[in-house]
């Protein structure tokens, strides 16, 4: 039997830089920064005070007014990016064929204000105030399951909670759902909405974020850059049609993408640390370029993790000079996190949406605020402004907290 290829064929994303994929990329073109002050809070008591939010928002376009009410924002992100790629695949409104549709989403605390929120209202007024909706679509699993809900999806669901890794692993566990006949159709991406008191505080608790840029918001996120302080969190989702090959080609599809490899590995290290040699992320690189059965060579762009903290990018440089050898040097490698900052569980899909579109467009996004080199991170990291360049092959990288890496491999799509 041959082996049932997965492609790409609608795109949804919600982002910093705007709710539409047209947005998402342009500003990814143009180098613009969705960084800003925060807004969803009063933060001015915070050592950071910026995040990347969504701009012009509104919810009420994808949700009737009783789920928007009952269900938290990584939720409405999510259904969103789902009807946005389920339309961009010019399906509809709901899944062509229900039981053999699945989902797959990555998150890492998805509806964190909903739980949060409960323990203020139980510690308030007592158990009787406490709406009975509020706890459970807080959980991870809830973003999957009202997109399920909406689109009418009844086959395989499933939610990837490996923190920073989520999105990316998300879409190659979706693939496999169609490669091993599980299902023909599948939702796959990535939903976070943390830009929240709880989160920032905790993040800033762990002296993770960037202190020194308040007053100078788009320039905060610098991966690669000597001055780089930390990563800027945001908020975001992004999600994938994937299909079986057979089933889009006799419908018709446009297909972005082919996806042919993925991976996924564990430091089995630290909490919170990267090991500083790196061998959890060369692992992952290296197994997702031999499941995608292909050779470091074919490799045309990296989207690296790229979070702008002092470990993760020498780190991640290291790793990636250890898989490419020389090649390493060649590689155009733009950390689009410089942009859209760090939608943690979604941050992945929307860098996997960004690959897919550096394919179909030969345009190959810049890392912004890239101004002092550090001997540390010596590769070309595209700086400042974006280039054109024909490209085949993407590899994307995610590591996650807790130690856990998933690479994702992307290919132009051609018939033979």
């Amino acid at each position: 039997m041959r082996p049932i290829r997965v492609v790409v064929t609608g795109l949804g994303v919600v982002s910093p830089l705007g709710a539409s994929l047209e947005s998402f990329w342009d500003g990814l073109c143009a180098g613009r920064s969705g960084i800003d002050k925060i807004t969803h809070f009063d933060a001015n008591d915070l050592p950071c005070q910026i995040a990347g939010e969504i701009p012009n928002f509104d919810s009420s376009e994808y949700m009737d007014r009783k789920e928007k009410r009952r269900t938290p924002r990584a939720t409405h992100l999510a259904v969103a990016a789902a009807k946005m790629a389920l339309r961009d695949a010019e399906l509809g409104e709901q899944v062509p064929y229900p039981e053999s549709s699945g989902i797959v989403m990555g998150t890492g605390v998805a509806g964190i204000e909903n739980v949060t929120g409960s323990y203020e209202v139980v510690r308030k007024y007592g158990f009787s105030r406490l709406n009975p909706f509020q706890l459970p679509t807080g959980l991870a699993n809830m973003p999957a399951a009202q997109i399920a809900k909406e689109l009418r999806c009844l086959g395989p669901n499933n939610t990837t909670t490996t923190a920073c890794a989520a999105g990316t692993q998300a879409v190659g566990e979706g693939a496999e759902y169609i490669r091993r006949g599980a299902a023909d159709l599948v939702l796959a991406g990535g939903t976070e909405a943390v830009v929240n008191e709880h989160a920032i505080s905790a993040f800033c608790a762990m002296r993770a974020l960037p202190t020194d840029f308040n007053e100078q918001p788009q320039a905060a996120s610098r991966p690669f850059d000597r001055n780089r302080q930390g990563f800027v969190l945001a908020e975001g989702a992004a999600v994938l049609v994937l299909e079986n090959l057979e089933n889009a080609v006799a419908r018709g599809a446009k297909i972005y993408a082919e996806v042919i490899g993925h991976s996924s590995s564990s430091d089995a290290y630290h909490m919170i640390a990267m090991d500083t040699e790196g061998s959890g992320p060369e692992r992952a690189m290296r197994w997702a370029i031999e499941n995608a059965q292909i050779s470091t060579a074919d490799i045309d762009y990296i989207n690296p993790h790229g979070t702008s903290t002092a470990l993760n990018d020498a780190t991640e440089t290291k790793a990636i000079k250890r898989v490419f050898g020389d090649l390493a040097y060649e590689l155009p490698i733009s950390s689009t996190k410089s942009m859209t900052g760090h939608a943690m569980g979604a941050t992945g899909a929307l860098e996997a949406v960004a690959c897919i579109m550096v394919i179909n467009s030969g345009i190959i996004p810049p890392t912004i605020n890239y101004q002092h080199p550090d001997p540390e991170c010596d590769l070309y990291y595209v700086p400042n402004k974006a280039i054109n360049r024909r490209v085949d092959v993407t590899l994307s990288n995610s590591f996650g907290l807790g130690g856990q890496n998933a690479c994702l491999v992307l290919k132009r799509f051609n018939e033979g």
